[in-house]
């Protein structure tokens, strides 16, 4: 996959742990995984790190990663996140995890919203997202 970050410039602000945007070489492009809301729940159903968003990004990003891996892509193939969260105030908790699994120069294009609520009670964040391979 052809990929190109486009950079943050000056009157954008500082760079975070998301992509202003990204340029995929349709030319090369062989298949768009569209992956569904992931949350903070492990194999046997259950939420994991109730009341930590640490916790629960961290969960949610493994659980991604485990879909991709099924799938043949990596981290690296993500181009784009949907991050719905309970709560803003996190949202430094968030990127800070986040960088854990997005390497700095290739962060995916990000949206973050806040909502009321998502399908389980104590469930604080669900990520969606599309990767190119």
């Amino acid at each position: 996959m052809q990929k190109e970050i486009i950079p943050f410039t000056a009157d954008l602000g500082t760079e975070v742990a998301f992509s202003q945007a990204i340029k995929v070489d349709k030319v090369n492009l062989e298949s768009l995984l569209f992956i569904s809301g992931q949350a903070s729940i492990d194999e046997k159903g259950n939420v994991v790190g109730k009341g930590d968003i640490k916790a629960q990004t961290r969960q949610t990003l493994e659980n991604m990663r485990s879909v991709l891996s099924q799938l043949g892509a990596t981290m690296d193939d993500v181009v784009k996140v949907t991050i719905f969260v309970t709560d803003m105030s996190h949202f430094n908790e968030i990127h800070e995890v986040r960088r854990e699994y997005f390497k700095k120069g290739n962060y995916p294009a990000s949206t973050i919203v806040e909502i009321n609520r998502l399908a389980l009670e104590d469930l604080m964040i669900e990520i969606e997202a599309i990767a190119v391979v």
